[in-house]
């Protein structure tokens, strides 16, 4: 399972870090994903980690803003994000993705999923 934390309500320009720890079972041996959906539109990709953490891929709407991050020895991905603006409001989810990609951005690649965790973003 993964479980996400770390959302809430920031005002635009401020920072919140996203954590996405997962139990059950490991993923330290395939790529970690993070997505978000904001109402009424389609779940979009934001951020993919490879499994040794030396590969990233971010949309090209938070690249330069946002960081991925992961702990293998703690089982745990992160997403820090700064500069947020009201755009990046959206329920946010971690995802393990399959092993024979590096760095998938594709949603249907992604095998686990979390529960999701809201932030917004008030201007």
């Amino acid at each position: 399972q993964l479980v996400e934390s770390g959302g809430g309500t920031v005002q635009a320009g401020g920072s919140l870090r996203l954590s996405c720890a997962a139990s059950g079972r490991t993923f330290t041996t395939v790529p970690m994903g993070w997505f978000r959906q904001a109402p009424g539109k389609e779940r979009e990709f934001v951020a993919v980690i490879s499994w040794s953490g030396g590969a990233t891929t971010y949309a090209d709407s938070v690249k330069g803003r946002f960081t991925i991050s992961r702990d293998n020895a703690k089982n745990t991905v992160s997403l820090q994000m700064n500069s947020l603006k009201p755009e990046d409001t959206a329920v946010y989810s971690c995802a393990a993705g399959p092993y024979d990609k590096l760095v998938p951005v594709d949603d249907r690649d992604y095998d686990y999923w979390g529960q999701g965790t809201q932030v917004t973003v008030s201007s």
